[in-house]
């Protein structure tokens, strides 16, 4: 090779640096041209870091390809690198394979982890998991970490092996004490699922923490989670905030929506819309499908941001075509108005569809609506009961009612007086007030249940306070008369009372018979105090 000197411009280049690594650089190029192999190695090392020279990737491939040809496994790692990553080089997959094989024949053990990433990514050689196990365990048994750490994970999955727990683990467990943070993230994992190993929260919660220290994003929001649910620890707001906040900086798009959570709801720490709309933000510019929801309904509903529905219908729609059912009905509501979309009734069942499809509530519900109402769909009544039962079975109690309704109308498609009963019944004892009254209507008259005055008077003081005047009325009757509890004039003249101020104008007559059974000062303290609901 013929002998040259650097030429000025490197010198200048490398001035800033300490003049020993100038001294050290104009040392090795002399043994380099004399091929020298781990004087080429080390030359295309100073090229590549600019250490004593201006860097050079192109220089620094020149000087590896040459050590590399003279067969020094670590130059030929080191080519494989930069052909895998495109530095001084277009990116060559096959090539880095190439130099990868040879380096890890030779039994370099950064060479049989790149290898074997290759093979199991199928990028420069046909992807092949027995070749990729092969490597990954060549270069696990020389204590690489990352091979450790990997080859639990093919024992774990069964991908390209027979799965096996405990070979899994006894790999993440290598990797995870040479402090491979992912090895340790996966051991914490397998520890707080209990697969492989006895179940142990704390031990699970050791080696995320471990994992975590190191700046390990998944590991940081596990760790954050536990802090925040008080699962294994006791509830710390503000240790769950700095560890989802790591995350959520390193763009971990799940810390970064519990951050904005955090910051909405005020759980722990005073209540901040700024912070929380910050944070939706960015999971949603990252694609988390809930953030960019719950952002749509910012901009819907004016919180913290002017009210835009334009915008609003531009989340929406980002979420709902990853699949998320609330996105999808919020969307179909804006087309059902016409709000920052065109008023397009088609469109808005086409998304009440694909949100009732996937079991949201509000969405069967509706879509039961326009089916027994004829709104936007034809009217079909089949269809309708089908939508309102998906709902009901789901305890959605205004589903119940409706079902219940359906099935008690003799030109209904399943006239049904013990499912119409049943459902009603579900549905008020979730509170539904029409439920409440229809079953103190079913007791106190017979229908399709056995007569029984104590439960009609029950169901219709459910009713009763929660303002339901016939209610009142039937129960200031019941009162009255002695059905289903004692006589009450008290009770009575309360309930009448009530009745007659939400507008029942018959309770006025009953009202007075009710007076008239009272002394004068019990009608005197009733008087003075209408508006106590009666116990």
């Amino acid at each position: 090779m013929q002998r040259s000197t650097p030429n000025q411009a490197e010198i200048r280049a490398a001035a800033p640096q300490e003049g020993h690594f100038v001294a050290e650089f104009l040392r090795v190029r002399q043994l380099a041209e004399r091929g020298v192999a781990n004087a080429q190695h080390s030359l295309g090392f100073m090229y590549f870091n600019g250490q004593g020279v201006a860097q050079s990737y192109e220089l620094a491939v020149a000087w590896y390809r040459q050590a590399a040809n003279a067969g020094l496994e670590h130059a030929q790692y080191n080519l494989g690198v930069m052909f895998q990553k495109g530095q001084g080089v277009d990116v060559d997959f096959t090539e880095a394979a190439h130099w990868y094989q040879l380096a890890a024949e030779q039994g370099y053990a950064a060479a049989q982890y790149n290898l074997g990433w290759l093979y199991a990514k199928g990028q420069g050689v046909p992807q092949d998991t027995e070749q990729a196990r092969y490597w990954f365990a060549k270069a696990a048994e020389q204590g690489d970490p990352g091979a450790q750490n990997n080859l639990g994970m093919m024992y774990d999955t069964g991908k390209g092996v027979p799965q096996d727990y405990a070979q899994a683990i006894m790999w993440y467990r290598k990797a995870a004490e040479q402090g491979y943070a992912r090895a340790q993230f996966n051991l914490g994992l397998r520890y707080d699922n209990g697969q492989g190993v006895a179940q142990d929260g704390k031990q699970a919660l050791g080696w995320f923490r471990k994992a975590a220290e190191q700046g390990y994003a998944a590991a940081q929001f596990n760790l954050a989670l536990r802090y925040d649910k008080g699962q294994d620890v006791a509830p710390d707001a503000a240790r769950a905030i700095k560890w989802y906040t790591l995350a959520a900086e390193q763009n971990h798009v799940s810390s970064q929506f519990n951050l904005a959570l955090i910051y909405d709801n005020g759980n722990g720490v005073a209540r901040d819309e700024v912070l929380a709309l910050q944070w939706y933000r960015r999971a949603a510019e990252l694609g988390h499908a809930g953030a960019q929801n719950n952002l749509g309904q910012r901009y819907d509903q004016g919180l913290g941001v002017a009210q835009d529905h334009r915008e609003a219908a531009h989340w929406y729609r980002k979420a709902s075509e990853s699949g998320h059912p609330a996105a999808q009905y919020h969307l179909a509501l804006l087309y059902e108005q016409g709000l920052g979309v065109p008023r397009d009734q088609q469109e808005a069942i086409f998304w009440y569809r694909k949100a009732a499809d996937q079991g949201h509530l509000r969405a069967q519900f509706d879509l039961g609506l326009r089916y027994e109402t004829g709104q936007g769909v034809p009217q079909d009544a089949r269809k309708a009961l089908a939508w309102f039962r998906r709902a009901a079975e789901q305890d959605y109690v205004a589903a119940q009612f409706m079902l219940g309704q359906i099935h008690d109308r003799d030109d209904g498609p399943a006239p049904d007086q013990a499912q119409a009963n049943a459902w009603y019944r579900k549905a008020a004892e979730q509170g539904h007030t029409l439920a409440c009254f229809t079953l103190g209507l079913r007791y106190d008259n017979g229908q399709g249940l056995p007569r029984d005055f104590k439960q009609a008077l029950s169901w219709y003081l459910a009713a009763a306070r929660q303002g339901h005047a016939r209610a009142q009325l039937n129960a200031g009757l019941m009162f009255l008369s002695g059905q289903g509890a004692e006589a009450d004039a008290e009770q009575a003249w309360r309930w009448l009372s009530l009745a007659e101020r939400s507008g029942q104008q018959s309770a006025a007559r009953h009202l007075a018979a009710a007076a008239a059974r009272l002394a004068p000062h019990q009608l005197a303290a009733l008087r003075a105090a209408p508006e106590l609901l009666p116990a």
